[in-house]
């Protein structure tokens, strides 16, 4: 049986924020996100906070660089500024301590570098829950047939 991993086309209110200080990264991040999304792309949080009065995000995706002056603070300002908006930090790799304490400040997610379309695609499609279900998983086929 054949696997489908394209997902569900975006929503209209998909909007993705790309807060990154390197620009290889923000427009890898870009260009990968911009074909399924509504993406803006700011290389400092100011910029983008300034953006948000105009377009809300339902997604910031933020570079850990951003966090190393003062990330609680970054964290809880974006949280606090754009309520109900999930925060995904884009580290060199997904057990980096401050991408771990990001989460306990209140970032939903972490993903490691190296990033790749399938890799980018299937963290946010999983923290914006915009997977497709299998026939397995919907109880269309019998117990037999799942793996």
């Amino acid at each position: 049986m054949p696997i489908d991993l394209v997902p569900f086309p975006p929503g209209e209110d998909d909007i993705i924020f790309v807060i990154e200080a390197d620009e290889v990264i923000r427009s890898a991040l870009h260009f990968i996100l911009a074909d399924q999304s509504e993406t803006h792309s700011f290389a400092s949080l100011d910029l983008a906070l300034a953006q948000a009065r105009d377009v809300r995000p339902c997604l910031v995706l933020l570079g850990i660089d951003t966090l190393k002056d003062d990330g609680e603070r970054a964290v809880a300002g974006i949280a606090s500024r754009l309520p109900g908006v999930k925060i995904m930090i884009v580290a060199n790799s997904a057990d980096e301590p401050l991408a771990l304490k990001a989460l306990e400040w209140g970032a939903h997610n972490v993903m490691g570098k190296p990033i790749s379309f399938d890799s980018v695609h299937r963290r946010v499609d999983g923290l914006l829950r915009r997977q497709k279900a299998s026939a397995a998983m919907l109880g269309l086929l019998p117990p037999s047939a799942a793996w």
